[in-house]
């Protein structure tokens, strides 16, 4: 698997999640093939109960974020996380992977204290 890097960015202290600029190409794509604009749209993230190890990751497009919503956005493209979540996903990197055994979004999660094989739940 080939490796990204993330931007510096500048932030105020608090919760943070970074995107890779190959996950933000993704998102863009994606966020253009549904017809959402890319200044209101974006990919929302959270955590819900289940999967393998207890917890596990949800993603899908989203037209614009909800009040209460924290917005990351890096390289163009925006992920919306609502504040529970956050405290799961705080320092998570997303990237995308294009390799052909295991394409898609990819969740480098410093919170996860354990990880199922399939890499889509985790627990804290």
């Amino acid at each position: 698997m080939a490796t990204e890097t993330t931007t510096e960015v500048t932030v105020k202290a608090g919760p943070v999640i970074h995107l890779t600029e190959r996950a933000a190409k993704k998102i863009l794509a994606l966020l253009a093939k549904e017809g959402v604009s890319p200044e209101t749209g974006g990919l929302r993230v959270g955590v819900q109960g289940g999967g393998c190890s207890g917890l596990s990751y949800a993603m899908r497009l989203d037209i614009q974020a909800r009040d209460r919503d924290k917005i990351f956005e890096e390289f163009g493209a925006r992920i919306f996380v609502d504040p529970k979540s956050l405290l799961y996903l705080n320092g998570t990197v997303l990237a995308y992977d294009t390799s052909l055994i295991s394409r898609g979004f990819v969740f480098n999660n410093p919170n996860a204290k354990s990880t199922c094989g399939c890499g889509s739940s985790f627990g804290a």
